[in-house]
């Protein structure tokens, strides 16, 4: 009997390469943004890869066979743990595939912001000429690229920023000191960061606890001309407190692949500031990156299928109760 997952993703046939021959690859037949129903087929999967879709208790008791949800990223912030735990299901991520390539676009993010990419290339395709005279940027050698978070996509920012001279520090409460690279220096609290970073790129999940956390408050904390960078979760910043801080000089530029909504409208004043460069949440989404993020997801799932507890479990006090499903199942 095959094993069946459910990818909302279209085309399915992008996953179905990498399953095994015995693994039935469900989907939806449209994209999510032409279908009145998101989740279509959900009912018969076994476990279900999950991107951007929110999962809670609605979708879980439409698919009555489900063990398993991993996201394909690291995030799972749209999947309703609780829920999950209620009905015996296994939540599980993708740490490690999208850490090279958010990092690289981190970097780019840094570096388009900070040498004001966008806007030169404006100004050519308008002919406005006098370009040397009006291009502004920032060097970035010998400046602080302060950290907030340091996890794996963190700490491939910091070794890339070194790699351009600049000093990275970072901002971490919940990681050992041993953690912590002699190359990168520790900072003792978030408000010292924000203080000190020539450049502050935000590397943390979302949850209440850090809803808004750049608020205007921050925004006023940081160095006056610094660079902001988020390519961690919308839910982070305060949108209208980061667009005053553009507006009043107090930042020299901004740089976001992750926004409050996902997509920004067109018309959004974020998208059309000359000092802001926005992308619409596909750091990760290079062909190397999507390859190793389905491959992770897809062996967390198989493991549940097979019984077997998987590496990148999230709820992990609920296994004994997944793995009672599966005896009955199998």
């Amino acid at each position: 009997m095959k094993r069946r997952i459910w990818f909302e993703r279209r085309p399915v046939a992008d996953l179905a390469r990498l399953a095994p021959a015995d693994v039935e690859v469900l989907g939806p037949t449209r994209e999510a943004a032409d279908s009145e129903d998101p989740y279509e087929g959900l009912e018969g999967a076994q476990a279900v890869l999950a991107g951007s879709h929110l999962y809670g208790a609605a979708q879980f008791d439409r698919a009555p066979d489900l063990l398993a949800v991993c996201r394909t990223g690291i995030g799972y912030d749209t999947v309703d743990v609780e829920a999950a735990d209620r009905r015996g299901i296994a939540v599980c991520n993708a740490p490690e595939g999208p850490t090279v390539s958010t990092a690289e676009h981190t970097m780019a993010l840094i570096l388009a912001a900070a040498k004001r990419i966008v806007q030169s290339g404006n100004r050519l395709r308008n002919e406005c000429g006098d370009y040397y005279q009006k291009h502004e940027a920032v060097e970035l050698d010998g400046k602080t690229l302060g950290l907030v978070g340091f996890g794996r996509i963190a700490r491939r920012t910091a070794q890339a920023g070194a790699g351009l001279g600049m000093q990275p520090a970072a901002y971490d409460p919940y990681l050992a000191d041993d953690r912590f690279p002699s190359s990168v220096r520790r900072v003792a609290s978030l408000e010292e960061l924000l203080a000190t970073g020539d450049v502050v790129s935000a590397h943390i999940p979302g949850s209440p606890e850090n809803h808004r956390m750049f608020d205007a408050r921050a925004f006023a904390l940081m160095k006056p001309g610094a660079v902001f960078v988020n390519t961690a979760r919308g839910s982070l910043v305060d949108q209208e407190a980061l667009l005053d801080a553009l507006d009043r000089g107090r930042l020299f530029g901004a740089g976001l692949d992750v926004t409050d909504p996902e997509p920004l409208p067109p018309d959004h004043p974020l998208l059309h500031r000359p000092n802001a460069v926005v992308t619409p949440h596909i750091a990760s989404g290079t062909a190397e990156g999507r390859r190793r993020i389905f491959k992770i997801a897809l062996e967390q799932v198989l493991a549940v299928l097979n019984g077997e507890r998987p590496p990148n479990l999230v709820n992990t006090q609920t296994w004994d109760k997944v793995r009672a499903r599966w005896e009955k199942m199998k």
